[in-house]
């Protein structure tokens, strides 16, 4: 059988598209690093259920499975801002993966995460704050974004050390900042290097 191919797992939640851009630009910059990449993401989670939503959805990236998650070699973590915290969404499916907390599956694996919010002070780094707790017990090492990067220094929009962001407006219609576009990829463009070192070292 052949062995599965290492591959850094983009994992985001999205409710407006601005969390999904930025999911596929971070690819971008893994796959310019020389890593394969599988982009994923999470349901929605209804309030009242009426009818269970199809395992696969009807369009877009596929939902993520423990499996994927447990073998992925490095991750890039999504969700929007809900209050200064990550989304219920990408919460509940943190909340099922302690069999992957309780035989290390994460151990030692790099990390980074992202965001998006309606405005510039819309608790986009508590946001990021809020999503490593999960990733520190199990066992990742987190990654931010250093200064080395000239846009982080010269973003008017979204772009913070802890990890790349996006102010999508109120409407939630602002596109990407050319800024916000280089954090995103030089984001990815590190996780992979990081990762293909971590993978040859001894």
């Amino acid at each position: 059988m052949k062995p599965m191919q290492p591959y850094i797992l983009v994992l985001y939640y999205s409710k407006y598209g601005s969390t999904k851009e930025m999911a596929h630009l971070i690819a971008n910059g893994v796959e310019s690093a020389g890593m394969s990449v599988k982009i994923r993401t999470v349901p929605n989670i209804a309030p009242v259920v009426t009818t269970a939503e199809p395992s696969i959805p009807a369009e877009g990236d596929i939902y993520c499975t423990l499996d994927d998650l447990a073998n992925c070699a490095g991750l890039a973590l999504g969700s929007p801002t809900r209050f200064g915290n990550m989304a219920s969404e990408m919460k509940y499916f943190w909340d099922q993966t302690t069999s992957l907390w309780l035989n290390g599956a994460l151990h030692n694996k790099p990390a980074c995460v992202f965001t998006s919010s309606g405005s510039m002070h819309g608790g986009q780094e508590s946001t990021l704050l809020t999503m490593l707790p999960p990733l520190f017990h199990h066992g990742m090492m987190i990654m931010g974004l250093p200064n080395a990067i000239p846009a982080l220094s010269n973003t008017k929009t979204g772009g913070t050390p802890y990890g790349a962001s996006h102010v999508s407006g109120p409407r939630h219609d602002q596109n990407l900042s050319q800024d916000e576009k280089i954090l995103c990829e030089a984001q990815g463009r590190r996780l992979g290097e990081v990762t293909k070192k971590l993978l040859i070292s001894p």
